[in-house]
């Protein structure tokens, strides 16, 4: 069905549903949305090429944030839209098809990063509200169809090929994107092909303020005081509630991304009855992002001085000797996917068709062992500075404020390369692979208005996943310590031919106050020399090495990464399908009413399979006393298995009250897995813990998919040419939640070497438990002033939950919806002779993102991440020159609008990226 609708051949007795949201500004094409708009039956949006090689916006996820109900997700080192929210459910709750088949995706989660997407070639993005149940009903969100062009779509011979260059005011270098597409039909239209090709680099430069974790905690009253006694912080003494930060710094990323994305199709009709496709869709993404900064670690009680604001978040402290870490890393992330498909169509009478699919797809991330290669060098120890930091204002604007910083509190110092000495040495590689094994049939018989459609489906889907690094060896503190100007016997003083100069930090985070309380720079080093440097030492082992952390590790004199045992994860889904659907249409009071139901049942097999493992002795790191080793008893291979099956019914409904105004009913139940993450059969003990901060987060391969009954009241009134608007209003009743329960236990009896007495670690573990309603209306108006060549298309969601998010619950059962936010989106446009004008602005309100923080080793379990609202305004131009060539040009985020995000209470800031405009020029060639 979602193919008929790329070809405009939708059909009013077609049960599925279609409803096209065109932003290109083309009024042809805008008529011809709304004709479909107005003969479709449920609740679908498409927004669809203008012609083959004319994709609106440069990525999927940035056009599909015109569709009403739906936002997008950025990824803050880059900008990038990498994923979308639908009525408030984001990631994991949106299923993403080519073509109709799942693709895979390597990323360890199920949700698809649709910067992978390259969208110049998509012929049409296809969002399924409610559920096709001959496709799938796996998802709460919607489902993302993408459609791509296949030969036959337009027969003949068919060349597009475009080019151009883009810049990011704060990296400054102009990056290219080139791409071709070619298509031709051969032997009277019997046999087709085509195939397409492009290459895009980006350059970004991010700036970043944060705050690794606000943790909550009690506090001891003596720590309001300068001082306080070893009896006065006993536990019982503690009796403050308030959240501090974890760890405080800034830094910037340089960001390379490079993206080939390549397609080849074949079709062959020997017959009017039978349709014959293959085809090959191929993606390969290598991100390389090199990262500078610094980075203060604070614990709860070392602080003195604490100031807490009325809802007690420490606004303002002191910590005595408080090292100063400088960070660089560099981070390589190759992903690579193909999918193969065989689709056969045959007509086998007037009456009965069938539809015969079958595919193979599998995605890999860094096969190669590519990975983050990291340090931090500084000094600590006797240059330990006493500094705090204090929290002047709200996190959308504000930023935390330093309030001194250098060695024992000397500015002047703060880069001093004769105190510099190394510290940690983090090296990781996460390999993740993903393959989908598909097959669908479909049966289909029409008669007299009546439309039949039946089938099964299979699929297998296999994840495996490894992490690498240099925790799980101890290697990461072989050279820890700072080294002999900060008093330490470990370490060593890092040779200033490694250093490549400064990146300043003045105007660091536009729109936000505070940047001048940070350092007036950063450090600038190659973290892979200073690997070399330190392994050209020589093999401690046969020799002794002045500065080698002799407690450390079984360190010969290469940095090598070992397999770290509690990230291996094998599991294995296989989902069998049955469904049917019966769609028709009649009168109703002598008005056409459309009506089509359905049901699918799904039935799933798990099988998960990991290595585990215990603690069975903490160690305090003499080079750094902040930080714990775990020693850990012999791996065990440890596998489970689970089943479950439902049954996920669907209806739609459309009565044409009069010619120009429709109403529209939808119910369904649908599903959403849960994140792969979550089914490990082990308990994953920190390898890496601080002092105070011992975390542990076991698997559930038990877990139970989400359910959800959803419901769709609609009203559209399509009131002139080119022109409509609409109102939407929608229910969610959601069962099976997966919350993260947390509880503070000892693990195999280790012992605490801080204390003396077993340690405590916070465990986590997720769980089905609770439900929720979410619900909200859509509003949505598109109009075209007559022959002007002006018009608008502007869409409002507004959404609530029976389950909203309580900041003032510190039990650690709490529990609420996340990705829920109000937003907006409005497009303005001007098209006339061969000159279009596009203006586009997105809002979206603040919403609770996740629970968790980068570090959570809060007393009152998952601390939330909530993102600030946000509003990005993009332009884009284009002029045809001729028949045949076009020029155009884009500008992005023309406000420079900035990311950030904050913990329970608002002036908690967690990350601020402000990664800058982009602009790109180019031309397009096609005929």
């Amino acid at each position: 069905m979602p193919v008929e609708a790329q070809e405009g051949s939708a059909s009013s007795g077609d049960g599925s549903s279609l409803e096209e949201v065109v932003v290109t500004g083309i009024r042809e094409s805008l008529q011809r949305n709304l004709d479909m708009k107005r003969e479709a039956t449920g609740v679908v949006d498409v927004i669809s090429s203008e012609d083959i090689g004319k994709f609106p916006d440069s990525n999927v996820a940035a056009s599909l944030q015109r569709v009403p109900g739906v936002s997008i997700q950025r990824a803050g080192t880059r900008g990038e839209p990498t994923g979308i929210t639908v009525r408030g459910f984001g990631g994991d709750f949106n299923e993403t098809l080519y073509d109709g088949r799942r693709i895979s995706t390597a990323s360890g989660q199920r949700s698809v990063d649709f910067s992978t997407v390259g969208a110049d070639f998509v012929g049409a993005l296809s969002v399924m509200k409610t559920p096709d149940v001959t496709l799938s009903s796996s998802s709460i969100g919607a489902t993302v169809n993408v459609l791509f062009p296949k030969p036959f779509d337009q027969p003949g011979p068919r060349f597009v090929t475009s080019a151009s260059g883009s810049m990011q005011d704060e990296a400054g270098d102009v990056k290219p994107t080139v791409g071709a597409l070619f298509s031709n039909t051969f032997a009277d239209d019997t046999l087709g092909f085509l195939v397409d090709a492009i290459y895009t680099d980006r350059s970004t430069d991010t700036n970043r303020v944060f705050v690794s974790g606000w943790e909550g905690g009690r506090f001891a009253p003596c720590q309001l005081t300068p001082s306080c006694t070893g009896d006065q912080l006993d536990d019982a003494n503690k009796t403050v509630v308030g959240w501090w930060q974890q760890q405080y710094g800034a830094e910037q990323s340089q960001v390379s991304d490079e993206r080939i994305d390549g397609r080849i199709a074949f079709q062959w009709r020997p017959s009017d009855n039978v349709l014959l496709t293959i085809d090959d869709n191929y993606s390969r993404q290598k991100i390389v992002t090199e990262t500078y900064g610094f980075a203060l670690w604070f614990n709860r009680d070392d602080l003195r001085n604490v100031q807490f604001d009325s809802n007690g978040t420490v606004i303002d402290f002191i910590q005595s000797g408080t090292p100063m870490d400088l960070n660089a890393s560099i981070a390589e992330q190759f992903r690579e996917t193909n999918q193969t498909g065989i689709n056969l169509k045959i007509d086998v009478s007037e009456n009965f068709s069938l539809d015969i699919d079958a595919s193979y797809a599998k995605s890999e991330q860094n096969p190669d062992g590519q990975g983050s290669d990291g340090a931090d060098i500084g000094y600590g120890g006797a240059l330990g500075t006493a500094l705090g930091v204090r929290v002047l204002g709200d996190s959308s604007d504000t930023l935390p404020q330093l309030t001194t910083y250098g060695p024992n509190g000397d500015p002047s110092r703060y880069l001093d390369p004769s105190i510099i000495g190394s510290h940690v040495l983090v090296r990781t590689s996460e390999e993740n692979t993903d393959t989908i094994k598909q097959a669908r049939i479909t049966a289909t018989w029409k008669q007299d208005g009546l439309r039949l459609d039946a089938g099964t489906s299979y699929l297998d889907d296999t994840f495996e996943l490894a992490d690498r690094n240099t925790f799980a060896n101890n290697f990461w503190q072989a050279w820890s310590g700072y080294g002999a100007p900060s008093g330490r016997t470990s370490g060593v003083v890092v040779p200033t031919n490694l250093y490549r100069g400064t990146i300043g930090t003045s105007g660091f985070i536009p729109g936000f106050s505070g940047a001048g309380a940070l350092p007036p720079q950063l450090l600038v080093y190659n973290p892979r020399a200073l690997y070399a440097y330190l392994q050209g030492l020589g093999n401690p082992q046969t020799q002794n090495i002045p500065g080698f952390n002799y407690d450390c590790c079984d360190y010969t004199g290469s940095l090598d990464l070992a397999l770290d045992p509690g990230t291996v994860q094998n599991i294995e889904e296989k989902t069998w399908a049955a469904f049917v659907r019966a769609s028709f249409q009649v009168d109703v009071a002598g008005r056409p009413f459309h009506f089509s139901a359905g049901v699918r049942n799904e039935r799933t097999h798990v099988e998960s399979a990991g290595l585990g493992r215990l603690p069975i002795l903490l160690t305090q790191n003499p080079a750094d006393p902040t930080l714990l080793s775990t020693t850990f008893s012999d791996t065990q291979p440890i596998s489970t298995k689970s089943r479950y099956s439902y049954l996920l019914p669907s209806l739609d409904m459309k009565l044409e009250i009069t010619p120009d105004v429709h109403a529209r009913f939808g119910a369904s139940r649908t599903l959403t897995r849960p994140n792969i993450n979550f089914l490990t059969p082990v308990l994953n003990v920190g390898s890496l813990p601080r002092v105070g901060a011992l975390t542990a987060e076991g698997g559930n391969p038990a877990l139970k998919p989400y359910l959800s009954d959803n419901f769709d009241f609609a009203v559209e009134w399509y009131y002139q040419q080119n022109s409509y608007a609409s109102l939407n209003y929608f229910i969610k009743d959601v069962t099976n939640f997966i919350v993260q329960g947390t509880q503070r236990q000892t693990i195999n009896d280790v012992i605490d070497p801080t204390t003396g007495e077993p340690a405590v670690y916070t465990v986590s573990q997720r769980v089905n438990g609770p439900d929720a309603t979410v619900d909200g209306f859509e509003l949505a108006w598109q109009h075209v002033f007559g022959d002007t060549g002006f018009g608008f298309n502007g869409n409002v969601t507004l959404v609530d939950t029976d389950k909203p998010y309580d900041r003032y619950d510190i039990s650690q059962s709490g529990f609420a919806v996340t990705g829920l936010a109000d937003s907006a989106n409005f497009v303005g446009f001007y098209d006339k002779n061969g000159f279009e004008l596009r203006v586009a602005a997105n809002w979206r309100d603040e919403y609770l993102l996740q629970f968790g923080q980068n570090q959570n080793n809060s007393q009152f379990g998952a601390e939330p991440t909530f993102v600030n609202s946000s509003l990005q305004i993009d332009v884009s131009t284009s002029y045809q020159l001729t028949d045949y060539l076009n020029v155009y040009f884009e500008a992005l985020n023309v406000t420079n609008d900035t990311m950030s995000t904050h913990g329970r209470f608002d002036n908690q800031l967690l990350d601020v990226f402000a990664y800058g405009r982009r602009y790109a020029l180019g031309a397009r060639f096609r005929m």
